[in-house]
């Protein structure tokens, strides 16, 4: 197994949270108000998800890429 993984997190403006969108982690899915609170979320669970894994490494690096779009008013 691949011991560096991307993961990439949206913001969902209707829901007010955080989320994972895309990642090289099987069956992660998560979500948070806050992107700090994301960022443990993942901490949390990528062991429990790689520890079945037959090649599950000591460690693994994880890139978090996020992303939000804003529409900002410029007249009044």
């Amino acid at each position: 197994m691949k011991r560096h993984a991307i993961v990439r997190a949206a913001w969902d403006d209707e829901a007010g949270v955080w989320y994972v969108e895309e990642s090289d982690i099987p069956s992660l899915a998560t979500e948070s108000e806050t992107l700090e609170g994301l960022r443990q979320r993942i901490r949390d669970i990528i062991p429990d998800l790689l520890q079945d894994a037959v090649d599950r490494p000591d460690e693994i690096e994880v890139d978090i890429i996020a992303h939000a779009h804003e529409r900002v008013r410029t007249a009044a």
